[in-house]
């Protein structure tokens, strides 16, 4: 009989989940936190990070494709402000979009992230809250940072439901996840 693959517990105000580890290679697994599908935990995640992000003034959030949408939608609502998603691939009814490439932990892969064409009017000259599930490693972040920088946005925090690593920076989170030594 197999055992049961190892987790760690995460617990965001009354809901708990045993997160699975990955390894990530380097001799490090991370637990994955995956929101996609669960209402639950993203619905308690916005209302919380939302009141902590009542106390930058801000005139959008921006996500990355995918697994965070749901995050940035749920936050959207409460604190009636639009919200972005960074694209992951170039379609051609994206027009003349901005671009920049950053490497991620989770896919172990260099990714383009793409602001539609239409979406910058929603942020340049304006401050935004980057929005992410995990920051982790801050490649993703950059690459939004970027992305910003080139719409002339100000980015006035960032804010994920957990940070994960030795240096979770100044982001607005709601929980830390360890790194955890590969047992491979």
């Amino acid at each position: 009989m197999p055992s049961a693959p190892e987790t760690h517990r995460l617990t965001i105000g009354p809901v708990a989940r045993d997160l699975p580890l990955m390894s990530v290679g380097s001799g490090i697994r991370i637990a994955v936190l995956n929101i996609l599908g669960d209402t639950e935990l993203v619905e308690t995640a916005a209302t919380l990070l939302a009141g902590r992000l009542a106390a930058f003034e801000y005139d959008a959030l921006v996500t990355p494709e995918a697994k965070s949408i749901p995050l940035a939608h749920a936050l959207s609502v409460r604190t009636n402000q639009p919200y972005v998603v960074l694209r992951k691939s170039w379609k051609g009814y994206m027009g003349d979009a901005l671009k920049a490439t950053t490497h991620s932990i989770t896919t172990g892969t260099e990714q383009t992230l793409y602001l539609d064409a239409k979406d910058r009017a929603l942020v340049e000259g304006r401050r935004v809250v980057l929005v992410d599930d995990v920051i982790s490693t801050g490649s993703t972040l950059d690459g939004m940072q970027q992305v910003m920088d080139a719409a002339r946005a100000t980015v006035v925090a960032r804010a994920a439901i957990c940070t994960e690593g030795d240096d979770p920076g100044d982001a607005v989170a709601l929980a830390h996840l360890p790194l955890f030594a590969d047992q491979g």
